[in-house]
């Protein structure tokens, strides 16, 4: 059995390169396009495989030349995607615009994903036997995150949720209090504590995890971009930073950054050192326009770790 399954979604990423980003009502002339395979469960998969992991999935897929991609593409790194259905119609797409500075904007349209039930979970829950860590996102209901987290648990592995996209609606408590770690970006955090979304500055997202951990949050790893992360877990916050690079798109270097803590944590590394191997996997991966094509191996992310050691930073009450 693999040592990561991640349960959650695939979507064909339909990307246009442009200046910047339009504004409602203008458009403006691009520079590039093209479509790769994608989506948030998808894109984590991906990156722990090629990241020297142990990885299975599972999610849907729909009956279309973008399923059948998506598939293979994940075949292609090692990834086990035998817990993979196919449904009639078709699979999710996400469309993605990236501006020069490299920050993006994103619609997605689940598609196939939508179709993913608790029942399918429990039907599936033999791919979760023996795994040590479970990836879960939320672009799949609701209901069934909170039914995966439940079967990982029962599976004995370490529960990662990445509440992305964040919700419109408070994520339930049970399912606050069943993962292990949570692992929001500084807009997700935000907006799950309430708060307009924006940037944080280290001792904010200290703050914001608190709060999570008082809503049940057990590990909370706050992603900050280019500022790294802040681990909140038994003791006093700490700040990871990230090592500095040229940043050429951001699109999914969230996904990149759980998939580097998910393999660190299989091979049984500190929180800390997962937070670090993760920093150094999601920088490499913003250096290069795409999604899973930007994905660095193992050896790049090890190579860049050892040229870029940076200490950990205590963070005040």
């Amino acid at each position: 059995m693999a040592k990561i399954v991640v349960v959650g979604s695939l979507n064909m990423d339909l990307v246009a390169t442009s200046p910047r980003i339009p504004v409602v009502g203008e458009t403006i002339i691009g520079d590039t396009y093209f479509t790769e395979p994608g989506g948030k469960g998808a894109n984590q998969a991906y990156a722990a495989a090629k990241l020297g992991g142990d990885v299975a999935m599972l999610g849907h897929i729909g009956d279309d030349e973008f399923g059948r991609e998506m598939r293979e593409n994940l075949l292609k790194v090692g990834c086990d995607a035998s817990g993979i259905r196919t449904e009639p119609g078709a699979s999710g797409v996400a469309l993605i615009f990236v501006a020069a500075t490299g920050q993006n904007s994103i619609i997605v349209v689940p598609g196939a994903n939508t179709k993913f039930t608790p029942a399918h979970v429990a039907a599936d829950s033999h791919h979760l036997k023996g795994s040590k860590v479970v990836l879960l996102q939320l672009e799949n209901p609701t209901e069934t995150v909170l039914a995966a987290a439940h079967a990982a648990r029962n599976a004995g592995a370490l529960v990662i949720l990445d509440p992305a996209p964040a919700p419109a609606i408070p994520l339930p408590a049970e399912l606050i209090r069943t993962v292990d770690v949570m692992t929001p970006n500084e807009t997700e955090a935000a907006i799950l504590a309430g708060l307009p979304p924006g940037r944080l500055q280290p001792d904010q997202a200290a703050q914001l995890g608190k709060e999570l951990q008082k809503r049940g949050a057990k590990t909370v790893v706050v992603k900050l971009g280019d500022q790294g992360c802040v681990l909140l877990s038994d003791g006093e916050p700490v700040l990871l930073p990230a090592p500095k690079v040229n940043a050429v798109d951001t699109t999914a270097a969230g996904d990149t950054f759980n998939a580097g803590f998910a393999v660190a944590l299989s091979e049984g590394r500190s929180l800390a050192d997962a937070c670090r191997f993760a920093n150094h996997a999601a920088a490499l991966s913003v250096t290069r326009l795409g999604t899973q094509i930007a994905v660095p191996s193992r050896f790049e992310v090890d190579h860049f770790a050892k040229e870029n050691s940076i200490a950990a930073v205590a963070l005040a009450h």
